[in-house]
């Protein structure tokens, strides 16, 4: 209750990437501090429940909640992020070169709607600035991911040399990647998920993990790929089959929409991409068909729309292994992640499961006529 009653109201009376940079630097200033790290755990820390740990890929997760990449862009503030509760986080989206980003304003609050609309365009600092970042930050205490993309003056032809530029300067700092080819806020980005290109990227992507893997001691680092909720169910199936083929070690569904279907707020009319409460069934839909096309057998990270126990939990029995908050952190606050883990053990319970993983695809298996559930 503490950051509704005191820190939202401000935050909400600044321009959102004011408030946005406010954030970061509090928590990047606050996980710097001399007991900074254990004031935020006494604040927001979550229990470890045995019933909620997962490993995957030989990493182990306390709790299923991670964040989302595109709030800590730079990985300026992952002690801060580590101690709050969460059970992974994401960073970035990196580029190899350091880039503005799109002209502001970039980011629009849709409070009627608990939406978000963001058109950022990658701003960051690029490959060396987060390894400083990163460097200087001393040992983690949960899994990280690295959110890697492309210059937004990189023809989609050379994408995979960028790509390949990320992984090679930041494999030793994160415990996973994603490859971001569904951003709807650089140019043709999205044109990379589909046919040959995709093929390419990924066959790019996975010799260079393959190449920096023999450079260090221990497992290959897994990589996913985010895609869009906006593809035609066609388009999923090519997709998914691309990324099987591919041996990739997961999907994360899914990024923003640029649907904005029944939304009320003024900001509907603002380009870019759409996330909170309007993405909730729709990337649940779509997680449901991905787990169905791949048979259950390619890790899912459920993002989109989640702001209660109960949303996440509709992620995890359609498919997914983790999932990811972003908006419902900016409207709800860090008290969230303590809610949702709460309201999984209860839900567990509740259908009789005594740990995550059994109740991970579990909407196929104990209600078969949801099976024909798709994006169709």
């Amino acid at each position: 209750m503490m950051y509704k009653k005191f820190a939202k109201p401000v935050l909400f009376n600044m321009d959102p990437e004011k408030a946005h940079h406010l954030t970061i630097d509090g928590l990047h200033m606050v996980g710097k501090l001399p007991g900074g790290r254990r004031l935020l755990r006494a604040m927001y820390g979550v229990k470890a429940y045995p019933e909620l740990a997962t490993e995957l890929w030989g990493i182990r997760f306390d709790n299923p909640v991670g964040l989302a990449a595109g709030l800590d862009k730079n990985a300026k503030a992952v002690p801060g992020f580590s101690n709050i509760g969460f059970g992974f986080m994401e960073v970035g989206t990196v580029t190899p070169k350091p880039q503005a980003g799109n002209e502001l304003p970039r980011l629009f609050r849709l409070p009627e709607d608990a939406a978000l609309i963001n058109r950022m365009g990658f701003n960051n600092v690029g490959i060396e600035g987060m390894k400083r970042n990163l460097r200087n930050q001393g040992q983690r205490t949960i899994p990280l991911a690295i959110n890697i993309g492309k210059n937004k003056t990189t023809p989609n032809e050379q994408a995979e040399n960028d790509y390949r530029e990320c992984i090679q300067a930041l494999y030793g700092y994160g415990d996973f990647f994603v490859v971001n080819i569904s951003s709807p806020n650089t140019p043709d980005l999205r044109n990379l998920q589909h046919g040959d290109d995709l093929t390419r990227l990924l066959a790019a992507v996975k010799d260079e993990i393959r190449t920096q893997h023999a450079k260090f001691a221990g497992r290959e680092k897994p990589v996913l790929v985010k895609i869009a909720p906006d593809l035609s169910p066609e388009e999923v199936e090519v997709t998914v089959e691309t990324i099987l083929r591919s041996g990739v070690s997961g999907i994360i569904a899914s990024n923003t929409t640029i649907s904005r279907e029944g939304l009320g707020h003024p900001n509907r009319k603002e380009t870019g991409g759409l996330s909170g409460r309007p993405l909730t069934t729709r990337s649940t839909e779509l997680i449901h068909t991905i787990y169905r096309l791949t048979e259950g057998k390619l890790p899912i990270i459920g993002s989109g729309g989640i702001f209660t126990a109960e949303d996440a939990y509709a992620k995890i029995k359609a498919g997914a292994s983790l999932v990811e908050v972003y908006t419902a952190l900016i409207y709800e606050g860090p008290e969230l992640l303590r809610q949702i883990n709460e309201g999984l053990r209860k839900l567990l319970k509740q259908d009789g499961f005594t740990h995550i993983s059994e109740a991970v695809g579990s909407a196929h298996r104990n209600t078969p006529a949801k099976e024909a559930l798709s994006l169709r």
